[in-house]
């Protein structure tokens, strides 16, 4: 991936003190928050919210996104929230290229989306495979967009329901089990107080 695309996600974070609530993403609290704690990936970590939500569950994070801007901030809200800097570790990487050390136990890929290049099929296809036997892939994505979305910017080329995820990854069935596939409403506000109800497509594989 180029320099094009890290410069343009500095720049979008740098627009603004804050671009996210900072607070985590609901179908990552309804899907882990019974998980025994274990090593987790967060992929497009960005500001840090679920990164940050996890390690208070008890898992050690490696948190992962191209923009250094993000994860400063995302690395102070951490210590502000009183985390143990050792409990996650904030790489500024290329997903495109970068590579896990060792085995996770849960890899979260909340709306791990872009308006730019992003191999974002083939970087979930091939990081699957550092989840351990009895792990999971959590895939939250945007399903449809808010009706102010200008051809959908932010959400990536192509919007696909939870069916349509699971299709799409094409993870072998010998070695995957999908535990959950489902297109989930949500209320959102846009920018000038606009309310509308968009779907995120929500999937669960679990590791056999």
């Amino acid at each position: 991936m180029s320099d094009d695309v890290r410069d343009f996600w500095d720049q979008r974070y740098g627009e603004r003190e804050q671009s996210w609530s900072g607070r985590p993403n609901a179908a990552l609290i309804d899907t882990a928050e019974d998980m025994p704690p274990g090593r987790a990936l967060d992929l497009g970590a960005g500001e840090g919210g679920d990164a940050i939500w996890l390690a208070r569950q008890g898992w050690q994070v490696t948190a992962v996104d191209i923009s250094r801007v993000a994860l400063d901030r995302a690395a102070r809200a951490a210590a502000e929230a009183g985390i143990d800097a050792e409990r996650i570790e904030w790489v500024p990487a290329d997903l495109a290229t970068w590579e896990p050390a060792g085995q996770v136990d849960l890899i979260s890929a909340c709306f791990f989306q872009s308006p730019v290049e992003l191999p974002r099929d083939e970087v979930l296809r091939r990081l699957s495979g550092s989840i351990a036997p009895g792990g999971h892939l959590l895939v939250v994505s945007h399903a449809s967009p808010p009706p102010w979305a200008r051809d959908h910017e932010g959400h990536g080329p192509a919007l696909r329901g939870a069916e349509e995820e699971v299709a799409a990854l094409d993870l072998p069935s010998r070695d995957w089990e999908v535990l959950v596939a489902e297109d989930r409403p949500r209320a959102v506000t846009g920018p000038d107080g606009q309310e509308a109800t968009i779907d995120d497509a929500v999937v669960l594989f679990g590791r056999r």
